[in-house]
């Protein structure tokens, strides 16, 4: 007999578990499938791991850093595998805690793999033996995704490494080749970078980190070769060629082709979505370039079922998985959320610097015919930024000159990823420039930047 449900969610990650929390609370009967760890990819081999292995690196900066600060210590070393144990553990504290708040809000939890089996129908395995059969009104997809793979770089758990073995590394490597300079990358390079290893970035595109500003990403790409990482861009990898311990890659850049040696090497190079095996087959469920299509309620034209998170389309994004999660849920529930506007959703990438953005770069924003005020503020002249010793990065403002509409904020420099929700909160309340050079930002605080980046675009500005 089929257990019944009004909701069953596909994925436990940070859309899925969000949606079957949100559904539970609105008192619909819910279950939630999920094949190996809860709390998806992002919590366990992403977002949380990630952050843990990069704080570590940023103290190991600080500690080599010690000087300026009128500090000295001697012989300063660290243990690699108890910084990757502590990452492991974070991760394995908050996977726990995903399941203590599915228990407390009484979410069915089923611990394999699932797949459409019939209109409402599911058929759940694990290890190809059947663990239960549910049927439900409303389904939402929520399976992820994966690691892109090229074909010469498959990672092969020991010199080659896509980010889940880069987030568990048997050794430290000395050196290293990171191919795509994408927010995993960048963070990855920046990692080993502060860690100690000779790095290689690599990126086929014009500039790293190329959604960002143009102003954004060259100034990381400065950052980066200042702190001694080789940094190529507009580069084509011919080839990758494996030795018992090393891994050379051929590189064309500009016409002319060098070889670069290192220990391992780490592609980062985008992602694709779980669409197979989970019985798409035979539904209008439709997929383009391996993500699911749905409109901006969810819905993917199969009746009856939804698509949220990186199995649809971009941003890729933990939050915005967590956004459509609820949004959906609610509106399966009868309500009427607000529809996701995607340039609402801030980006963050925590390399050293970090950088963070939300809404459009300056160039989109005239390509879609903005006439445009541009505030820049540097945080050379922040007293806060200055007394951290990390004056190094600025806050850049877009406006639309006719009507003061934000358009887009872009900043790169010290905690910038904690920050940018100011402006995403401005995005959201359609506020002005009137309204954010109205508002009084604490002092001393590095905030006070996006302050002054407002005030620059009106010509106001007053530290510099």
């Amino acid at each position: 007999m089929a257990e019944q449900f009004d909701l069953v969610v596909v994925g436990g990650g940070p859309g899925g578990y969000v949606a079957a929390i949100r559904a539970a609370q609105l008192k619909m009967k819910t279950a939630l499938v999920e094949r190996e760890n809860l709390g998806g990819i992002c919590l366990n081999w992403g977002c949380i791991p990630t952050k843990a292995l990069l704080r570590a690196s940023e103290i190991n900066h600080l500690l080599h850093s010690l000087d300026a600060y009128g500090f000295a210590a001697d012989n300063v070393r660290f243990d690699f595998e108890k910084v990757v144990k502590r990452s492991r553990a974070v991760a394995g504290q908050l996977s726990g805690g995903v399941k203590h708040l599915l228990r407390k809000n009484k979410v069915t939890v089923f611990d394999g793999h699932a797949k459409l089996n019939g209109p409402g129908k599911l058929a759940v395995t694990k290890d190809g033996k059947p663990v239960a059969d549910l049927e439900t009104k409303n389904i939402i997809l929520a399976t992820g995704a994966r690691a892109r793979v090229l074909p010469g770089m498959e990672p092969d758990g020991k010199l080659i490494w896509s980010y889940r073995e880069a987030l568990v590394p048997n050794t430290m490597p000395k050196s290293l080749i990171v191919v795509g300079s994408g927010a995993i990358g960048s963070e990855f390079a920046s990692f080993f970078l502060n860690m100690g290893a000779k790095v290689t970035l690599i990126e086929a595109l014009d500039r790293i980190l190329p959604v960002e500003d143009a102003e954004i990403s060259a100034f990381v790409n400065k950052a980066f070769v200042k702190q001694g990482m080789t940094v190529l861009t507009a580069a084509k990898v011919n080839a990758v060629r494996k030795t018992a311990d090393a891994v050379t890659v051929s590189v064309e850049v500009g016409g002319k082709t060098q070889e670069i040696t290192a220990d391992r090497l780490i592609s980062a190079v985008g992602i694709v979505g779980n669409v197979e095996d989970i019985g798409l087959e035979g539904t209008k469920v439709k997929v383009e370039r391996t993500h699911v299509v749905t409109d901006p309620a969810g819905f993917t034209g199969e009746p009856g079922v939804y698509a949220i998170g990186d199995l649809t389309g971009p941003p890729w994004l933990a939050h915005k998985a967590s956004h459509e999660a609820i949004a959906t849920v609610e509106g399966i529930a009868g309500m009427h959320p607000h529809h996701m506007d995607v340039t609402n959703i801030p980006g963050c990438t925590y390399c050293r610097p970090q950088v963070a953005s939300v809404g459009i770069t300056e160039a989109k924003a005239k390509e879609k015919g903005h006439e445009v005020r541009v505030g820049r503020f540097p945080f050379i002249g922040n007293g806060k930024a200055i007394a951290m010793g990390e004056p190094e990065g600025f806050v850049k403002t877009v406006f639309d000159a006719k009507t003061g509409e934000l358009l887009g904020a872009h900043m790169v420099g010290p905690e910038v990823t904690e920050m940018i929700q100011g402006y995403t909160i401005a995005r959201t309340l359609e506020t002005t420039e009137a309204e954010l050079m109205n508002t009084v930002f604490p002092h001393p605080t590095v905030s006070e930047a996006m302050h002054e980046a407002v005030l620059d675009a009106y010509g106001r500005v007053i530290h510099i």
